[in-house]
């Protein structure tokens, strides 16, 4: 007999949409309704809202280099076959200069692994993975397509929904063709205005990090609206969702406009003239037209015409932000943070000399950077003590850029030429910047070390800010660039926007009752335990130095947690658990220690055992004001319930932290902070109720966790769910 978790699998794996009834419209926008398309069990007439939990079944999804460790992930799951071979693609794009023994025989090994299980594949040389799905049609608009990378955001600029997953999500994608996903808060970008001469998009996206920088868009689903959006170009748009992804969001979508339907029509024309073709005449063979491209061709272009999607006009958003277009003059982003960002006209008059000059990256190097490059080198060489790279983003961009005779002009003026690929955006091959070097870049990250030496400083410009950096020897502007078109040489105006919202509308939204699935608690207990700090991150929570002891057993790993926060913790917790009487609970609940921390819970490094070793601890379900986005998807893949309720977190740091702020601890100097307080949530209704030391309860809302969630938590983690659906399946 099949258990009833996959009874109800089976039952609830169509696609359900909102259907009318009498209860209050709940509006969405764009995001939210693209992703309810793509969901998969959601039960009767549930509208998908930012903060659900839904298991979601992508239109692709994309892996590059990492594709090896992923086949790795997937065979030891015990899957054997891909379960749709047209949703993965494999692109080899990050490490295309190694030439390496072991590197080609990895590239070998996936190329081999696709053609066995029938995977597009586009090798080496062929370009960056994501430039390549835009140029391919794997990101197309009004879709749902996810990568295993993380500026997958980047085809928000094409209107498609991207956002970046992790390995075992992969996996499990390939062995079932789905995967969950929290629905990010959504953010309303507003653009105003137009862009002066010479102002790109790089400097809208550089002077937003810059400007915004107090984490407003941290893992949120940004929509960028407004009538500055209409004048942007496709290429810009591209540039500006993918360093979305260095603002903090997970999505950053631009609307499906006429802009960008007319980008797509001449895209169509294109293809349809990559080989001859001619009627039939007096008797004599047509050439036939080619082959009709399988993702970009016209019915799926009038399709896409004929059923718009846009966000409901009183659809709700966490945050509205404004920035307008008229006031920007280009922008550079550092020395090696992208949360600094200066007026250029400011920073050129220091005559920082550079030693580098990159135009490269699935960000800035398509055909139009190209030339607005060759524009600023032409009749010019790279000064003297300068090394100007340049790698197109794709193995087509550089065709065109060839024939246009734009890649001529930048080799003439010395640049030198890099495969298509990242390299030396993500630190591999040649032309890295060595200790004491200053460089400026098109790509979209500069942290320290990212690009070379730690000790180098990097700076991010647009591709004629670079070109022009690269001839003069340091950082400036081309010479074309006319101050007289340009605002005054300030900060650009931005703002934030209270947007009063109704309340019934967004209660509706919010307690949308969850069904519980059976074997799946109701209900969560146990005492809390408060740590009063935010950012708490992965090293506080698990060593670094255990990380790589790949034979550490759940039971040290329970001995060890949060030992770098708190060496107490492990042992406060292990006393807790193992109190007479704290398995005597119902059933259908979970007693343990419920923990309880500030904002960005769980932020840094992609090390698992964050939250396994929670887990084997005691701590069935920890409650934060906000989680680190990769921590909470490591910690659902291993069947820990993450619970986001900012009122509570504010009311304890009031009543019990030092000074009544988050960051030194308790009152009385502890780190972990035990008052003997229970604490009961609610998985049907989101109820949280806690019992304060006076003997008052205390009660409060949240969103519970949907089926997909519970589904996981059922069979163990992700890694249980895949293998269950695969003997499901047989």
């Amino acid at each position: 007999m099949r258990s009833p978790i996959f009874a109800w699998a089976r039952h609830s794996s169509r696609r359900h949409f909102a259907s009318v009834s009498d209860a209050p419209r709940i509006s969405q926008t764009v995001i939210e309704k693209v992703v309810q398309k793509y969901a998969v069990g959601l039960p009767e007439g549930k509208v998908v809202k930012a903060g659900d939990y839904v298991m979601i079944r992508p239109e692709h999804v994309m892996t590059h280099d990492n594709t090896g460790p992923v086949i790795s992930k997937f065979k030891s799951i015990g899957a054997t076959r891909i379960k749709d071979p047209h949703q993965p693609v494999f692109t080899l794009d990050h490490d295309v200069q190694n030439k390496s023994a072991k590197n080609l025989s990895k590239y070998a090994t996936i190329e081999g692994f696709a053609r066995q299980h029938g995977i597009d594949f586009y090798p080496a040389g062929r370009g960056i993975g994501h430039q390549v799905l835009v140029e391919e049609g794997y990101a197309f608009p009004h879709t749902l397509t996810v990568a295993s990378d993380s500026h997958s955001n980047m085809y928000g600029g094409v209107g498609c929904v991207g956002t970046p997953i992790v390995r075992t999500d992969a996996a499990a994608l390939w062995a079932t063709g789905q995967t969950w996903w929290q629905v990010p808060r959504m953010v309303k970008v507003e653009l105003k205005g137009k862009l002066s001469p010479g102002v790109t998009g790089k400097d809208v996206i550089v002077a937003l990090c810059g400007s915004f920088n107090k984490d407003e868009v941290l893992n949120a689903a940004i929509e960028f609206t407004g009538d500055g959006v209409s004048a942007l170009s496709v290429d810009d748009r591209l540039t500006i969702s993918n360093m979305t992804t260095e603002w903090g969001a997970l999505v950053g979508l631009f609307p499906v406009d006429e802009t960008l339907l007319r980008w797509y029509d001449r895209v169509l024309a294109k293809l349809e003239l990559r080989t001859f073709s001619s009627p039939s005449l007096s008797g004599v063979s047509a050439i036939p037209p080619p082959p009709e491209h399988p993702r970009i061709n016209r019915r799926r272009l009038d399709s896409l015409k004929a059923a718009p999607i846009t966000s409901d006009a009183d659809a709700l958003y966490s945050t509205h932000l404004v920035l307008d277009l008229s006031t920007l003059v280009p922008h550079v982003s550092g020395p090696n943070s992208v949360k600094v960002s200066k007026p250029l006209p400011a920073l050129e008059q220091s005559h920082i000399a550079i030693q580098k000059a990159y135009l490269l990256s699935c960000t800035n190097a398509r055909a139009s950077d190209i030339a607005a490059a060759a524009e600023v080198v032409k009749g010019h060489s790279v000064a003297k003590g300068v090394e100007f790279y340049i790698a197109a983003a794709s193995s087509e961009v550089q065709r065109e850029a060839e024939g246009a005779g734009d890649w001529e002009t930048l080799i003439g003026a010395g640049a030198k030429v890099l495969p298509a690929g990242c390299g030396p955006c993500i630190g591999l091959g040649v032309g890295l910047l060595e200790e004491g070097e200053t460089g400026i870049s098109a790509t979209n990250r500069n942290y320290k070390g990212r690009m070379g030496h730690p000790k180098a400083q990097a700076y991010l410009a647009s591709p004629a800010v670079v070109a022009a950096s690269a001839v003069k020897g340091y950082i400036c502007g081309p010479d074309t660039l006319s101050p007289e078109l340009l605002p005054p040489t300030k900060a650009p105006t931005f703002f934030s926007v209270d947007d009063s919202t109704s309340p019934g509308v967004m209660s509706e939204a919010a307690l949308q009752k969850e069904p519980v699935l059976p074997g799946f608690p109701s209900t969560f207990t146990g005492t809390l335990l408060f740590a009063p700090q935010d950012n708490l991150n992965t090293d506080g929570i698990y060593p670094g130095k255990y990380t790589y002891q790949d034979d550490i057993t759940l039971e040290r790993q329970a001995q060890v947690v949060m030992e770098n926060y708190d060496p107490s913790f492990a042992g406060l917790v292990a006393s807790l658990v193992q109190q007479p009487g704290a398995s005597e609970v119902p059933a259908d609940t979970k007693d343990g220690v419920i923990l309880v921390s500030g904002y960005n819970f769980g932020t840094g490094s992609s090390r698992e055992q964050a939250a396994t070793a929670l887990k084997a601890a005691g701590v069935p379900l920890v409650i934060a004001g906000s989680f680190g986005d990769i921590f909470k998807r490591n910690a659902i893949n291993n069947g820990l319930v993450c619970i986001e309720c900012p009122e509570l977190v504010a009311d304890l740091t009031r009543e019990y932290a030092k000074d009544a702020a988050r960051g030194a601890g308790g009152k009385n100097g502890e780190l972990t902070v035990n008052k003997g307080m229970r604490v009961s949530v609610s998985m049907e209704h989101g109820g949280v109720s806690v019992n304060l030391p006076s003997g008052e309860e205390k009660r409060y809302q949240v969103r519970p966790v949907g089926p997909s969630v519970q589904e996981l938590w059922i069979c163990g983690g992700l890694e249980g769910y895949v293998l269950k659906t695969i003997q499901a399946e047989q």
